[in-house]
Formats: structure tokens, C-alpha cells, sequence
């Protein structure tokens, strides 16, 4: 396939890009049924495009972003694009889709630049995959030279049906896997397989593995779901609201902006601005396995999945989290508040200990502004019940708190499936009228 020249501008800066998402928004959006093409309808107050361009340009690696779009749109998708793009609107293109989703992605594959050599190819309709799945799936790409696919293990019991609705077999659901985009692959090896495409397919994997290729699967995210409903859109509305409700607000460079005047200058020449009032604090708790005892983890219970060992629950990620607490608001750790010798914490849930870590920082004069953390192992699989986490971890804790996970790649203890890692960092505020010292 020949690139198709634009602006020499955007060219230029395209000489060393060596990644390039083509973001499929080219459909009708007629299951969706809100008179207009999918792409285009608001999810909170902004389309489903805006959403799904904002993960793409929050990659800390540029890559080129080519957005198929209806041909009659093109020019109204040009000055959205670049809204959503701002400073790094030249690294992206819009063009014009096909009859069909293939010969959209086809015309996106079309504008890539002969720089780029691995190619993700994204569905618009999933405006909330994060720029970590972006991430994960071209850094897989490059370092096996196979298509990569995020996927999801399917929960729901699967039944094989005849012709008359009859129920014929329970399908194994253990070597089922719900596919998500943004699907990867070597440039050179996608465009030969579409030069040569002589069926539509419903993705670009089942294209790509059609001429012979391998295609590997990665974890995907359950918040990457499609939009295709007016239910999905309103599921989508919901954790639009939430996310935003849960953002902090930088209270002080609001209240400068409305006075006109430069928070980053004045910083310091207050004794009590917020900078001064903030604290942050670092917290990690390490667990072993131990098979007798049921799995607890950032305050969910994990059925069928070996406990860890502890004095109390084990719940490395809630003790993480108050260490950090602790140690942002310069009250000691978990140790020195609830010790190994006390009987009172024997068994006790990680519940009990934030919340009694969360008493001894309202005492002391400090409010949570927001926590996050990191568990680090090769088990659970956290992607299912990540929103769950968090969701439970911020009704405890009264303020913001992600999660994530990652594994040490076969290293460690971790990598070795002897235990669980959990790594927290908490910012708490001094509240007004406390001594800050």
C-alpha cells in the first residue's frame, strides 16, 4: 500500500513515528439508534470519538492516529480530531471510510506513514480502553512479531443451541476469550494480508491469522467495552459522571484563574497555600501464599483462589494503603499502630484497619485527598474485578483510589507465584486551622 501524501508539515514530523493506531469510526450506529453516526453522539457532554481519542494521545510514545470516519463528515471530524489533539494535531489524519469495516480500516492503512511498523487498528465504539492497553498491546507487538489481541476471560456459562433453540452442549468457557481492541500488528504482514483479502472477516485478527499468521492474546480491561446499545451508551454515561465527579479539583489554580493571577508564581510566598498543606506518603506490604486460608484482597474476597498469610486477613493491598496513609500524615506504619502481637487484629478484614487508620488521621487534622495502588503478581487476575476494587476502596476511604496491576515477568517471588506485592502512595491534605509546622 502507497502512503497517500498530506501537509508537508505532517509529514515532517512524521519521519521517525514508528507506531500508528487507525481508529475506526466510519459506522452508521444504527443498533444505537440516536440519530446520528455513533462516533458523534455525546457520552456526558462529549461524543464517543473525543473519549476514544483521548487514551491515544495520553501515550507517553507518539504514534501517527488515523481517524476513518463517513465521508460526509470528514471536514467536522478534521476540527474535532484537532481539538482533542491540541499541540500534537499534526501527528493525525483523517480520511474518509469504505462500504464496510474492512475497507474502512483498509483506507486508514492507506494515510499510514512509510515510518510506521507496528499498526493498531481501534473501534471508536470503545471510548474508555486505556492508553495502558494501547501500550501493552504495540510493545507486544514488537517483541514477539505476532498479532496481539486484548481479551477478556467469558464469566457467563456459554451454551451451544440447534437449529430449534435446543440446547445441544455446555461449551467449555475456560478456552473462551471476548476480543477488545485496539488490535496490533507488524505493518508489513497487515498490509499484505488486506492487499490480498478476498472475505470480510469480523476483525483484523481473524484477517491477519486467514494468511497464516499467529495472533496472541493479552488482558484486556472491562471498562474497554463497546458501545452498541442505548443501555451500553447509558452505562457509558454513568462512569463518564463518576470519573469526573471523582477528579480532584485543583481548588487553588481555580480560584487564580478566576482572580487572573499565576499560582505557579505566588507558590511559596503563602505560608498556607494548598501545595504547603499537601503531604504525600509511600506504603508496600508483601504477602505469601498460603493455600489454607481464603483470599482477601483490596477488601474483596476472592472464591476458589489460595489465601495469603498474615496475622490478620492477609490483604496486602489495604495494608499497602495504610502504610501509605500513615506515612503521608507522619504517623508511624501498620506496624506501630496494629501490632503482630496484639490478639485483638488476629483474623482481622483490611476493612478494620483503614478505617481505624483513617480515625487516627481525622484525629491528627488530615483529610485523604486521594490514594492509588499497584499489586504486583501473577495471581488473582484482577482485570474483572478492578472497578469493583476501587469502587469498594473509595466507599471506605471517602475520597479517589486506583488500582492497578502488573507482573515481575517470571522474576522474583512474584514471578515465581509465591506471593503478592502491593505498592500504595496517598496524598492527604492538612485541614484548615491544624498546625502544619
Amino acid at each position: 500500500m502507497q502512503f497517500e501524501p498530506g501537509v508537508t508539515e505532517v509529514d515532517d514530523l512524521l519521519v521517525d513515528v514508528a507506531r500508528a493506531v487507525v481508529v475506526v469510526a466510519a459506522g452508521s450506529g444504527t443498533r444505537l439508534a440516536q440519530g446520528a453516526p455513533k462516533a458523534f453522539v455525546a457520552v456526558a457532554g462529549r461524543s464517543i470519538l473525543e473519549r476514544s481519542l483521548e487514551s491515544i494521545f495520553a501515550s507517553a510514545d507518539p504514534v501517527q492516529v488515523v481517524v476513518v470516519v463517513p465521508a460526509a463528515l470528514v471536514d467536522e471530524s478534521r476540527a474535532l480530531v484537532d481539538s482533542v489533539a491540541g499541540p500534537a494535531s499534526g501527528y493525525a489524519s483523517v480520511v474518509s471510510g469504505g462500504a464496510s469495516r474492512q475497507a474502512s480500516v483498509a483506507a486508514g492503512l492507506a494515510r499510514v506513514a512509510p515510518s510506521v511498523a507496528t499498526v493498531l487498528v481501534h473501534d471508536c465504539a470503545r471510548p474508555f480502553t486505556p492508553t495502558a492497553q494501547f501500550d501493552l498491546v504495540a510493545s507486544t507487538v514488537e517483541r514477539t512479531g505476532h498479532g496481539v489481541v486484548p481479551g477478556l476471560p467469558v464469566s457467563d456459562t456459554i451454551k451451544r443451541v440447534g437449529s430449534a433453540g435446543e440446547v445441544v452442549e455446555t461449551v467449555d468457557r475456560s478456552e473462551l476469550v471476548a476480543m477488545q481492541t485496539p488490535q496490533g500488528f507488524p505493518r508489513a504482514e497487515l498490509d499484505a494480508a488486506y492487499a490480498t483479502a478476498g472475505a470480510e472477516h469480523t476483525d483484523d485478527a481473524a484477517l491477519f491469522a486467514a494468511h497464516g499468521h499467529r495472533v496472541v492474546v493479552v488482558e484486556g480491561d472491562p471498562v474497554a467495552f463497546k458501545i452498541t446499545t442505548p443501555w451500553d451508551l447509558r452505562r457509558a454515561e454513568t462512569i463518564a459522571r463518576e470519573r469526573a465527579a471523582a477528579a480532584p479539583a485543583p481548588a487553588a489554580a481555580s480560584a487564580a484563574a478566576e482572580r487572573g493571577s499565576n499560582p505557579a508564581a505566588e507558590r511559596g510566598s503563602r505560608p498556607d497555600d494548598d501545595a504547603h498543606r499537601l503531604r504525600t506518603g509511600l506504603g508496600v506490604d508483601v504477602h505469601a501464599f498460603d493455600d489454607r486460608q481464603p483470599l482477601h484482597l483490596g477488601l474483596l474476597h476472592f472464591e476458589g483462589e489460595a489465601g495469603l498469610a498474615g496475622h490478620s486477613d492477609g490483604d496486602a493491598v489495604a495494608h499497602a494503603l495504610v502504610d501509605a496513609l500513615l506515612s503521608a500524615a507522619g504517623l508511624g506504619d501498620i506496624g506501630s499502630m496494629f501490632g503482630t502481637d496484639d490478639p485483638r487484629f488476629a483474623g482481622a478484614s483490611g476493612e478494620v484497619f483503614v478505617t481505624a487508620t483513617l480515625e487516627r488521621l481525622t484525629a491528627a487534622g488530615f483529610d485523604v485527598v486521594s490514594a492509588a495502588v499497584q499489586v504486583i503478581g501473577n495471581r488473582p487476575r484482577l482485570a474483572r474485578r478492578r472497578l469493583e476494587m476501587e469502587a469498594r476502596l473509595i466507599e471506605v476511604v471517602g475520597a479517589p483510589v486506583s488500582v492497578s496491576a502488573t507482573t515481575t515477568d517470571g522474576l522474583g517471588f512474584t514471578g515465581r507465584g509465591e506471593g503478592v506485592t502491593a505498592i500504595a502512595t496517598a496524598l492527604v491534605a492538612v485541614v484548615d486551622g491544624t498546625s502544619i509546622g
